[in-house]
């Protein structure tokens, strides 16, 4: 339907939002849920709840053209995008510290309850990439992260970080209360999948974030003549290290949720078998 900048414009609109709020407003709604529930704690602040709610509706949608920053898009476009961006840390920011100070007086908790201590940890990388996101929309440093690994670890430690954490969370905390268990199979598989997917998680981030700076770094360096320092080749070629090192983050997430597909599993299958011999023993 549209055609050039109009169309890139109307896609970024659009399409940031896809990406934001589905990584964004649902698992919100879980946070200020399962949080208070495994904390067994009220929501340190119902207002700023509804505070945050509302400032993320109003202001999400004009963040978009900060993907556009540099490119054929009106100037004055691409700075109201930056501004949104940068204005959508306070709510953000709101949120996490709302998550992590319903804990207030239930720390203690951390050290022996791992599915707790997925929900809070969740909460430190939503407010890692929602600080990150908005100071990557910032102009200057857009020009240097823009196309880059930078941009990969940013998004993913929203997507491995935020998201799939306080899913797992959720989860660990839901399966066993759906099939009539006291709960999960086995905390301790619990506690070695927290460990290997924070530390799966920051491998990966990390070396994107080296590679992204580096790419960046090198894309832009010139001679005195004004001609290329590196070619691109040169920076995939030095990108190959990072890329192992994501890769050996990836292994670490994906057997961490090896161990709780089977520790689910055992969960579920347990409960079916007492219900089952419920079932037997009434029909007796």
């Amino acid at each position: 339907m549209y055609s050039g900048a109009v169309d890139a414009m109307v896609q970024w609109w659009y399409g940031h939002n896809a990406v934001g709020f589905l990584l964004t407003a649902g698992f919100l709604g879980m946070m200020y849920y399962f949080v208070p529930k495994q904390a067994e704690r009220p929501v340190y602040s119902y207002r700023l709840s509804v505070v945050h709610f509302w400032a993320l509706i109003s202001l999400y949608i004009w963040a978009g053209p900060h993907h556009l920053h540099y490119t054929a898009l009106p100037d004055w476009t691409q700075s109201v995008g930056m501004v949104m961006s940068v204005i959508l840390f306070v709510p953000s920011w709101g949120g996490m510290i709302n998550g992590i100070m319903t804990l207030s007086g239930a720390w203690h908790k951390l050290r022996t309850d791992p599915i707790l201590r997925f929900l809070i940890v969740s909460l430190s990388f939503y407010g890692m990439s929602t600080f990150e996101g908005p100071m990557m929309a910032i102009k200057s440093v857009n020009a240097l992260s823009h196309y880059t690994d930078w941009t990969v670890g940013h998004v993913h430690s929203g997507a491995l970080g935020w998201v799939a954490m306080i899913t797992i969370g959720s989860m660990y905390y839901l399966v066993p209360r759906l099939f009539n268990q006291k709960e999960i199979h086995s905390i301790k598989l619990v506690n070695v999948h927290f460990w290997l997917h924070t530390i799966g998680v920051v491998f990966y981030i990390v070396s994107m974030w080296i590679s992204g700076v580096m790419q960046g770094l090198m894309w832009r360096a010139t001679n005195s003549d004004g001609t290329l320092t590196y070619s691109f080749v040169e920076s995939v070629q030095a990108s190959y290290p990072f890329w192992t090192g994501r890769f050996i983050g990836g292994v670490f997430i994906v057997v961490g949720m090896l161990l709780m597909a089977y520790n689910c599993y055992k969960t579920i299958r347990a409960g079916r078998r007492e219900t089952a011999a419920g079932n037997v023993v009434q029909t007796a």
